[in-house]
């Protein structure tokens, strides 16, 4: 893999003095008075029966506690998420929010109702089919201090290999083998409570796309590591992305907010012309390209947000994991 470093860059080796040292971190870490693993849920409510799925699932892991955070949203005031028991459960907590506030915005109000030192999001079409996820979690956590953001293998329920976008780097060929990975799944991952609050959490104005890779590289950047587990599994029904109305347009002004906010500009914009590049040759279609060319001009014209850019140590560590900040 070509390296991404400049020849006036900083040495790899050499400490930043804005990086954490997250064993440092977890030992000073007092303990909340919280469950340990807290399971966030987003639902717009339109599924039920999926959704008393998801949840059920989260509340059968055995050996742990685990909490359930139901955000509902775009909901209304009197809303109830169906008439499955499990929704009484006294581990579930109804958060309602009336307005269709987008994932990541949803993700955070969940996480802020939340008390575990382990967060994990499930997508309401999702669920767990082993009642040991939670312990796997629990103890992997708990033997390595520097590990940010567990990753989970998406498993097709009807017996299909899965996606290849679902396995979060480039060579996915092989969803069975675990590794170190420079992003995760959104709806499918557990995180150490302190990695999320020092990457500052999911980027609210993004509101679909991106938004769990630009958490990622502020996760990285802060000393954590990212693993994709191949053990650690969730079902999720084979579904394509491009089925959102808004995808292509969100895809390309996400992506050039993601560069803006987090990649010194050397990377920056030879990030977004390797993305050009990539789309124009794979994407041929009009109907495909016009969104996406008015959602990367979008983004040049709206404001990103807060820019934090990783070092370039931060740059040189994800290159050497197998996926450089260009790609």
């Amino acid at each position: 893999m070509t390296s991404c470093v400049d020849g006036d860059a900083v040495d790899p080796r050499e400490a930043d003095p804005r990086e954490v040292d997250p064993q440092a971190e977890a030992r000073d870490q007092p303990a909340r008075g919280g469950v340990p693993i807290s399971v966030v849920v987003l639902t717009m409510g339109n599924r039920p029966a999926e959704l008393a799925r998801a949840v059920r699932s989260a509340l059968d892991q055995e050996h742990v506690d685990v909490e359930v955070i139901l955000v509902g949203n775009g909901v209304s005031g009197d809303w109830w998420p169906g008439d499955d028991q499990v929704f009484d459960d006294k581990r579930v907590t109804l958060l309602r929010l009336p307005t269709n506030v987008g994932i990541p915005a949803g993700r955070n109000r969940g996480v802020e109702a939340s008390s575990g030192d382990l967060i994990v999001f499930l997508d309401d079409d999702g669920w767990y089919r082993s009642t040991r996820l939670g312990t796997h979690l629990r103890d992997r956590f708990a033997a390595e201090p520097d590990l940010g953001v567990i990753s989970f293998r998406v498993r097709d329920p009807e017996g299909g290999r899965g996606m290849r976008r679902h396995v979060p780097r480039l060579r996915a060929g092989d969803p069975e083998r675990s590794s170190a990975v420079t992003t995760f799944l959104g709806g499918a991952c557990a995180m150490r409570r302190s990695a999320f609050d020092a990457g500052g959490g999911l980027p609210e104005d993004f509101f679909y796309a991106h938004e769990e890779t630009d958490l990622a590289w502020q996760v990285l950047n802060a000393g954590y590591r990212i693993v994709y587990d191949a053990s650690a599994v969730m079902f999720h029904p084979a579904v394509l992305a491009t089925r959102h109305d808004m995808f292509y347009r969100h895809n390309a002004r996400n992506r050039v907010w993601l560069a803006r906010r987090n990649l010194p500009w050397p990377l920056a914009l030879t990030y977004l012309t390797v993305w050009i590049g990539m789309t124009v040759l794979r994407e041929r279609k009009p109907s495909v390209l016009k969104p996406w060319l008015k959602g990367f001009a979008e983004g040049w014209r709206k404001p990103a947000g807060p820019r934090r850019p990783i070092t370039y140590r931060t740059a040189w560590r994800m290159t050497r994991t197998g996926r450089p900040p260009i790609i």
